[in-house]
């Protein structure tokens, strides 16, 4: 079907362009003069531009509506909020600016279209509007970043004692790990040398701090509403971009370093689920960087509730350093109490 709807919208294009050579030669047939010939040709391709520009900027506008459903729901994160109103401004500068350039251009070609009675102005320069046209976009544009910067020097702030959380997430081929640094706030120091099948972070099992350190395993992470947490990224073997969509927080993980970002999410899995209207909705951590062959399923899954529920869960997460396996009572001998059986013959 496909191909038979190309194969029409090409004999169109053929019959249309056959079309206009018949009236071309017509005209010329007629002794029609070339310069009223060109008048009516300029006149008809800016109506025709007029029409393309409108119907492009109302298909435009029917589509961004249309498809504004498949965007991602309402952030549900404080500095998601903040990133978004800021993304609203960007997208209300730049659509005001599109549309005015659009239709000038368009309305131009339409106006000043040739004529016979009408001719070019030469213009060479006009200080004014290149001044203009220079100082007002730069205003604009430094008011945008000034305010990024802002942003984004308050959402990455990554000092512990302001987090109520520290959690680290570790990227892999292809998989996440995540560990949670106990009631100090510190997670312990880990080191590439030390992983191993019983030690998949690396963990320094000698540091103190790593005493109450919990890991979590690589189907799903909890996090809890309304309190902050600091995010420490690390990787194990390549590049990886550690992305919560909904929370509107990403930071490349990058091996042999740490990078760090803060977040406090705002609405949990159950009151998003309402939102969205849709009860299997669940917030997940994607790698967000071409990793490999396998970067497609590198995927875990996000759960954020309320803080009791959180510590409740918590506590039931293994610690990081293994725990000594209790070794069984040893087994006591029960003295055999039973009389024994008199024979026959035995002395009374």
């Amino acid at each position: 079907m496909s191909f038979l709807l190309i194969v029409a919208v090409l004999l169109g294009v053929l019959v249309t362009a056959r079309l206009l050579n018949v009236v071309q030669l017509a005209s010329t047939l007629s002794g029609e003069d070339k310069e009223q010939t060109q008048v009516r040709h300029d006149k008809w391709n800016s109506i025709g531009l007029m029409i393309f520009m409108v119907v492009g900027l109302l298909l435009m506008i029917y589509m961004t509506i249309k498809y504004k459903p498949f965007m991602l729901p309402t952030a549900a994160s404080v500095h998601g909020a903040e990133t978004d109103f800021l993304l609203n401004i960007n997208f209300a500068i730049i659509g005001i600016v599109f549309f005015a350039t659009q239709i000038a251009l368009f309305w131009f070609v339409y106006k000043y279209r040739h004529t016979k009675d009408r001719r070019a102005y030469f213009y060479p320069e006009n200080m004014k509007l290149e001044m203009l046209w220079t100082i007002i976009p730069a205003i604009v544009l430094s008011a945008l970043i000034i305010t990024g910067l802002s942003s984004w020097n308050k959402i990455t702030k990554a000092v512990n004692s302001d987090a109520d959380h520290v959690i680290q997430v570790y990227g892999y081929q292809f998989n996440w790990l995540a560990r949670y640094a106990g009631d100090d706030k510190a997670l312990g120091k880990s080191n590439f040398r030390l992983i191993g099948d019983g030690n998949p972070l690396g963990v320094d099992f000698s540091d103190p701090a790593a005493a109450d350190d919990k890991i979590t395993g690589t189907t799903e992470m909890y996090l809890p509403v309304g309190q902050s947490i600091l995010f420490e990224f690390n990787s194990r073997d390549v590049l990886h971009s550690a992305y919560f969509p909904h929370l509107r927080t990403q930071m490349n993980c990058v091996p042999g370093m740490t990078t760090k970002f803060y977040v406090e999410p705002t609405i949990t899995t159950a009151e998003m689920r309402k939102i969205t209207g849709n009860d299997e909705f669940d917030y997940v951590l994607v790698c967000n960087k071409i990793c490999g062959v396998a970067h497609y399923t590198m995927k875990m899954k996000v759960v954020i509730v309320e803080p009791a529920e959180y510590e409740a869960w918590l506590e039931g997460v293994d610690l990081v350093i293994p725990q000594p396996e209790v070794e069984p009572a040893a087994a006591t001998e029960i003295e055999n109490t039973t009389e024994p059986e008199q024979t026959e013959g035995s002395a009374v």
